[in-house]
C-alpha cells in the first residue's frame, strides 16, 4: 500500500530539532518524513532549496510514495517556492508554511545593513528585506493547494517596532499572504515555537487530509436526527419544560483560532 510522505523544513538559524515534535505528530498520523538542517545562514536560498529538497526526494523515493506534501518553517517557505518555480515535481501534494516570509521580512527590511543583524543571519538574511528584492520577484505561483498559518503574537518583543500591523515577532500576517494561497488562519502565538503548538499541529494535519485546516462539519444522519432528539427532550427541564440548545459549531472556514495556549500579550 502507497503512503504519503511530508517534507519538513525548518527556518533560520534553527535545525531539524526545532521540527522534530511536529514531525513526530505527523509520524503518528501514518506519514513518512523527511527532516534534515541545512545551512540555513551560511547558504543562500537557492542553494539550500536545491540541495535539500533533492536529498529528501532522493531519501524517499526507496519507499512506495503516492503523494509528497511539503511543512515549512518560516524560511524554508522559500526554500519550497524556488525549488518549485524551478523544477517540475511529480507526486506533488499539498503545502503548509508556518510564519512564512512571502513578501520579505520587516526586520530585514530595517535591519539588514547593520553589522549585528549580517553577523546573526548571514547570506539567507540578506535575501529578505520586502522592497526591490530579486528573489522574491523570480518566484512563480505555486501550482498546488497552500495552507498558511500565521502568528498574532510576537515572539520577540524587541523588534515590535518593526511592524504596523499584526505579527508574530518576525513576519506580519500581511507578509505571510501569497495570491494564489487556498487557506490562511491566524493563530495566537509566536514565531520561534509556533510549530509546536497542539491547534497548529491539529491544523496542519487537518489540510494535508482535506486541504482545510478545519475539519468539515459532521453530516448528520436521519437516525443521529432522531436519536439527538429523543436526547433533547430526555434533557427538557422537568419545571419548565423549556431545553438549552448546543452552541453553534465555528465555521469552517474561519479566519482565526484562538482556543490554544491562552497568555497575556508580549
Amino acid at each position: 500500500m502507497k503512503k504519503e510522505a511530508v517534507i519538513l523544513i525548518h527556518g533560520m538559524g534553527r535545525s531539524h530539532r526545532s521540527m522534530r515534535k511536529l514531525e513526530v505528530f505527523l509520524k503518528a498520523k501514518g506519514y513518512v518524513t523527511y527532516n534534515r538542517s541545512y545551512p540555513s545562514t551560511v547558504a543562500n536560498v537557492e542553494r539550500s532549496a536545491v540541495h535539500y529538497i533533492n536529498s529528501a526526494l532522493a531519501n524517499i523515493s526507496h519507499e512506495s510514495i503516492s503523494t509528497v506534501h511539503f511543512v515549512t518553517h518560516s524560511l524554508g517557505g522559500l526554500l519550497v517556492r524556488y525549488f518549485l518555480s524551478n523544477h517540475q515535481m511529480k507526486k506533488l501534494g499539498r503545502i503548509v508554511m508556518l510564519s512564512p516570509p512571502n513578501q520579505g521580512s520587516e526586520v530585514a527590511e530595517r535591519y539588514r545593513k547593520h553589522f549585528w543583524y549580517k553577523w546573526i543571519t548571514g547570506i539567507p538574511g540578506q535575501q529578505l528585506y520586502q522592497n526591490n528584492n530579486p528573489l522574491l520577484k523570480e518566484l512563480k505561483p505555486l501550482k498546488t493547494e497552500v495552507g498558511i498559518i500565521a502568528g498574532t503574537r510576537s515572539s520577540d518583543p524587541w523588534f515590535n517596532h518593526a511592524f504596523e500591523h499584526p505579527h508574530d515577532g518576525k513576519v506580519s500576517v500581511n507578509g505571510a499572504q501569497l495570491p494564489e494561497m487556498k487557506q490562511m488562519i491566524q493563530v495566537p502565538h509566536g514565531h520561534t515555537f509556533i510549530m509546536n503548538k497542539a491547534s497548529v499541529k491539529n491544523h496542519i494535519a487537518n489540510f494535508l487530509a482535506t486541504g482545510n485546516f478545519y475539519r468539515p462539519t459532521q453530516k448528520i444522519s436521519m437516525f443521529n436526527f432522531v436519536k439527538d432528539n429523543k436526547a433533547t427532550k430526555q434533557s427538557a427541564d422537568p419545571r419548565t419544560g423549556s431545553t438549552k440548545k448546543a452552541p453553534p459549531q465555528p465555521y469552517p472556514e474561519a479566519q482565526k483560532d484562538d482556543h490554544d495556549d491562552k497568555q497575556p500579550p508580549r
